[in-house]
């Protein structure tokens, strides 16, 4: 029996929640989140003229669609994060650009080092990687900034024994001939390389001193050329507050105000949300919030720490973005605060958020 969609739409509720879009074969299509699951799934059926080609493809092979409630939309939000990587949708593949984060790639195999951007990091291929990134424009001209200084810009990639153009122009040390010059572009790269991991920094102090050579000479326009070099290079070991914000694995208790009676609770580690749990907003709420951060946040367990990964930074920025939205008020636990001997430290820090709802950050 076919299913009447606009009548089906009519009914969805006017609430947060995840849609998911499904073909005849009962396929799952496309997963979205709504702050309104009825205006939001309604608009794939108004307005064709204004879809995107990819939209309108959608549309044609629509033939169902299942909703899950969520009382929040940012429970709505990390549902769809997790639905989309768990079931991989084909049209949320088609619609998320592949070039969302970058990574530097550089070759330990052959005769001399490639440097390069990739997108799908490959194990055991032979190459290193960096990343991710989220701005491919910063990691390009941090990249030609290298290049620029310690004249990698070799017109002859393969390294055929003969000179390539950007040699006669300067800008090749002339990796191009072999020899001992593709050596020092190697070990160029190799300090890159080490620098990316923060051992060494003397890469940055060789392009300072270009700097200061370059002004010293009253050469102020290559003194300029080269402080943004630096200055682009550089900048590859500043990671997003995002990143650096759910590398370092902080315990973080968030609530956001349901109703004049009743909040949510979500105790967060990393990119996972431990614990959540609607409570009334008078009573022993205090009490009932500190039992579950004792049993969750357990003092001294091996945390997820490290790196944050691909498949993590979708999730890190909804909860980074959550918790900077003024949507709810957070604290961050440290790991101190689970002790006994200073359980009362954590008792005045949870009433202070449960009666002054803000943006609480422990100075302790």
């Amino acid at each position: 029996m076919a299913i009447n969609l606009p009548d089906k739409v009519k009914n969805l509720p006017l609430a947060p929640g995840v849609y998911l879009m499904k073909d005849s074969k009962g396929q799952v299509l496309y997963v979205g989140k709504a702050k309104n699951l009825k205006n939001r799934v309604q608009a794939y059926f108004r307005n064709s003229s204004n879809h995107s080609p990819k939209i309108k493809k959608l549309v044609k092979h629509l033939r169902d669609f299942d909703y899950i409630l969520t009382d929040t939309e940012f429970e709505a939000f990390i549902l769809e994060c997790h639905l989309i990587q768990n079931i991989k949708p084909l049209y949320n593949r088609m619609m998320k650009s592949p070039q969302s984060f970058i990574y530097i790639s550089i070759s330990l195999t052959g005769n001399h080092r490639k440097i390069d951007i990739a997108y799908n990091p490959i194990e055991n291929d032979g190459k290193v990687y960096f990343g991710p990134f989220t701005s491919r424009s910063n990691v390009e001209r941090a990249i030609h900034g290298l290049k620029e200084c310690f004249q990698l810009n070799c017109s002859n990639p393969n390294g055929t024994n003969s000179a390539c153009l950007n040699y006669s122009l300067g800008s090749c040390l002339g990796r191009c001939l072999g020899g001992p010059a593709e050596q020092q572009y190697n070990d160029i790269l190799d300090r890159f390389i080490s620098f990316l991991k923060g051992t060494d920094r003397s890469i940055l102090e060789d392009m300072n001193q270009m700097m200061l050579n370059a002004s010293e000479a009253f050469d102020f326009e290559a003194a300029s050329v080269y402080r943004d070099h630096t200055q682009a290079v550089s900048s590859l070991l500043k990671k997003e507050n995002v990143i650096e914000f759910t590398e370092d694995n902080h315990n973080i208790v968030a609530i956001e105000k349901l109703t004049d009676s009743t909040i949510k609770l979500f105790l967060i580690k990393r990119t996972d949300i431990l614990f959540s749990h609607n409570y009334a907003a008078a009573g022993n709420t205090e009490g009932k919030i500190k039992t579950n951060i004792l049993a969750y946040f357990k003092k001294d367990e091996v945390n997820a720490a490290g790196d944050i990964s691909r498949h993590e930074i979708d999730a890190a920025h909804i909860i980074y973005r959550y918790l900077n939205s003024g949507n709810c008020s957070y604290l961050i636990i440290p790991e101190n605060w689970l002790d006994p001997e200073n359980h009362s430290i954590l008792d005045l820090a949870l009433k202070n958020l449960l009666n002054n709802p803000q943006h609480f950050q422990p100075l302790i």
